[in-house]
């Protein structure tokens, strides 16, 4: 297991890739790999067993909780401490204070991001796709917090070449942050753009204090051998970017 540098001590940050060497095998092929979401009809008692395999590995690290969620492209935030619920959390968003605590966040191009404070005390993941960008997701993440997060690492997600958006899209974000305007290209075709998720991001992430943002280099579209991709394949499975204090 791989997991970020250059984060406070004790904070735990990674991605999930398609390969794992404890995948199962199934018989549909768009859904080879390590997939780790409930909703693209894998077999749930495969998928399953593959999240006890991730919740086993981080065991060694003394992870004694793990936190799913039902995504649903929205800007909902939740905080999830000592409390368990047994109905899958909906939203977009998770924080906890607690150590031992895995906040896992599902993605197949849409842009993962983990939030955390100087003392490694406090940490957010969330998913970032461009609605949830457009809506608000980091900043509802962030007014959730307990405290100011400094630091923020970006996972795999599609890669501004790869992604093509229409004129409203554009015009959503540059209604509210015109400075955004540079993180479009024109398309070929009149009403097109190519966005930028992570330039989108890290601009929200500085214009409230998070100056230190680190990742944002990989393409969840053209690195097939490492990532799923909705985009590439409608059918396909989902990688899950994690976080936890020891």
């Amino acid at each position: 297991m791989q997991f970020v540098q250059g984060l406070p001590a004790g904070v735990f940050v990674g991605q999930t890739r398609v390969h794992h060497d404890r995948t199962l095998e199934t018989t549909q092929t768009e859904l080879q790999g390590f997939n780790l979401a409930l909703h693209v009809q894998d077999d749930a008692a495969r998928v399953q067993q593959h999240r006890m395999i991730l919740l086993e590995e981080f065991a060694g690290y003394g992870v004694d909780k793990i936190t799913w969620m039902t995504q649903t492209h929205s800007t909902i935030c939740r905080v999830v401490n000592e409390q368990i619920d047994f109905d899958a959390q909906e939203g977009d968003g998770l924080v906890t204070q607690r150590t031992n605590h895995a906040l896992m966040m599902m993605t197949a191009d849409c842009l993962p991001v983990v939030l955390g404070n100087a003392d490694g005390t406090e940490v957010a993941n969330l998913h970032a796709g461009w609605r949830g960008l457009a809506h608000g997701i980091i900043e509802n993440t962030i007014a959730s917090m307990n405290t100011q997060p400094t630091w923020a690492w970006l996972g795999a997600a599609i890669s501004q070449p790869c992604f093509e958006i229409g004129t409203e899209v554009k015009a959503g974000f540059c209604s509210k942050y015109p400075e955004l305007d540079s993180a479009f290209q024109a398309g070929e075709q009149a009403g097109k753009y190519y966005a930028d998720l992570y330039a989108i991001a890290r601009y929200i992430l500085q214009q409230h204090g998070i100056n230190t943002v680190l990742g944002g280099e990989q393409c969840s579209y053209r690195q097939a051998d490492e990532y799923f991709s909705y985009r590439r394949e409608p059918k396909t499975g989902r990688m899950a970017t994690f976080v936890f204090m020891a």
